[in-house]
């Protein structure tokens, strides 16, 4: 990370405050957003200040582009079955109104939205979950965008009845002067980024209680085994989850440091509606990513552990590749993928081989497919289409949610569900919500999935599932306290 020095940021403060008088004439609810190069900060850091706001957060270090945003400016929820129609509707009222005061910013940094849904429509925002409703979506007052070797800020703001139009550069200045004060104090310290670190934190003492026991699990999952073999349906996904209860407060930024250490090239999120609600997590699994009229998405299904030296590593995956059992269930995702995007895409091209994603503790097959959309199509209808997708749902899809409804004494709330972000274009990038937690001051739930074919074996899904609760078991228990 480059230094931060006072002069450098000071004169970035001073180019944001020419900010351009907004039109006269607006709607009521006119969205005004403005961006600027901002000296370079860890996006972890930026965050690090704001914990007394609401927070969202995205990066990966397979993409170049990354997001930290605080405040909000703009709030969207939805509700019922037909909440992805919802806030299409609420997204483009939005949107349509937007007022861009500069046009020199690269058209990847402006305005965006972040959220995500819940993996049931029938989901209640209870318990843990109080802060998530079926669907919601925040549009942060200050949005950090690390965009290559860039940073950006955007500073947004929603004009109200009472707004003088004439006045917005005073109310841009008066945010952009708050801004500067807490960055300054918190993450400018002796003209250097004093980058978040949970290296001196100690280790968080924490209970983690299983909230189904093995004997349950064997008999759901030789159940389902059972209706997959009379015919019932090809495949389920049946989950479990965990709760943590730890002596101090949960600070999802300390958590998210670890994530960022382990799995850097996992989907890293943070959605924090209401400070001290947080749903965190570092997923692997693209659920769609689309720009202009190209849509990319990926079938991440069938699990192996990961080897203890290079040769059992690669011994582990070509057997993964090889299992008939892990492949069958593989293949009923591409296969779903394909069906649910025929109707949105004009082409569609599948990788015609399967290769292997790689991660610290685990290896996944996964297959990746590519289309073009049809005109007029984007981000929202195809994360509609594609969630759940067989990998997190089951195949068909009706049957299985019926059966894990039945089966699952835990609502899995945002678990499995789609996570991300898009912009005033309707472009975006949505990421499949497992490897995942929520968090409410010290107490904390995980969970963990694993897709039931013919030929499962309980005890063998019960250990794929201890594997995928490991990611965020170590990054809680590292974390450290408040």
């Amino acid at each position: 990370m480059l230094e931060i020095t006072t002069p450098i940021f000071e004169k970035t403060i001073d180019n944001i405050l020419q900010v351009p008088h907004a039109p006269t004439q607006y709607r009521t609810g006119t969205l005004v957003s403005y961006s600027v190069p901002w000296p370079e900060v860890s996006l972890i850091a930026f965050l690090k200040y704001a914990a007394n706001g609401p927070r969202i957060y995205w990066e990966s270090n397979t993409v170049a582009i990354g997001f930290a945003g605080c405040g909000i400016a703009a709030a969207l929820t939805a509700h019922g079955p037909d909440r992805f129609q919802t806030l299409q509707r609420q997204v483009d009222h939005l949107f349509d109104n937007l007022i861009l005061l500069n046009s020199d910013a690269p058209v990847l940094v402006g305005p965006r939205l972040f959220g995500g849904f819940s993996f049931r429509t029938s989901h209640e925002p209870t318990g843990l979950w109080t802060a998530f409703p079926p669907a919601h979506f925040i549009l942060p007052q200050y949005q950090l965008t690390r965009f290559g070797d860039q940073m950006w800020l955007t500073v947004n703001h929603r004009l109200e009845p009472e707004d003088d139009p004439l006045s917005i550069t005073g109310l841009l200045r008066n945010k952009v002067n708050w801004l500067k004060k807490a960055v300054v104090n918190q993450v400018v310290d002796n003209g250097s980024t004093r980058l978040a670190s949970g290296l001196e934190r100690p280790k968080l003492q924490a209970n983690f209680d299983d909230l189904m026991e093995p004997i349950t699990w064997n008999r759901l999952v030789s159940d389902a085994v059972q209706r997959i073999r009379h015919g019932e349906l090809d495949k389920v996904v049946l989950a479990r989850a965990r709760k943590m209860r730890s002596a101090y407060s949960i600070d999802p930024i300390n958590v998210l440091i670890q994530l960022e250490r382990n799995y850097p090239d996992c989907y890293r999120f943070l959605f924090e509606p209401i400070p001290g609600h947080a749903f965190y997590g570092a997923t692997p699994e693209l659920l769609a990513e689309v720009t202009g009229s190209k849509l990319r998405t990926i079938a991440l299904a069938g699990s192996i552990r990961r080897g203890n030296s290079p040769e059992e590593d690669e011994a582990l995956g070509q057997q993964l590749l090889a299992t008939p059992k892990e492949r069958h269930e593989h293949a009923f995702v591409v296969d779903t993928i394909e069906e649910n995007l025929r109707s949105l895409v004009s082409k569609l091209t599948i990788a015609p081989e399967p290769g292997l994603c790689r991660l610290s503790n685990i290896q996944h097959i996964q297959t990746v497919i590519e289309a073009e959309l049809a005109t007029g199509c984007s981000i929202l209808p195809v994360v509609g289409a594609l969630h759940p997708t067989p990998a997190l749902g089951g195949r068909p899809r009706k049957i299985a949610l019926d059966m894990i409804d039945e089966s699952e004494p835990i609502s899995r709330g945002w678990y499995g569900s789609p996570i991300g972000w898009l912009d005033h274009q309707r472009n975006g990038m949505f990421a499949v919500a497992i490897r995942s937690a929520v968090s409410v001051a010290n107490e904390s739930m995980l969970f963990a999935g694993a897709g039931i074919v013919a030929d499962s074996e309980p005890d063998k899904e019960w250990r794929e599932t201890q594997l995928k609760f490991r990611p965020l078991e170590d990054a809680l228990s590292q974390a450290g306290s408040q």
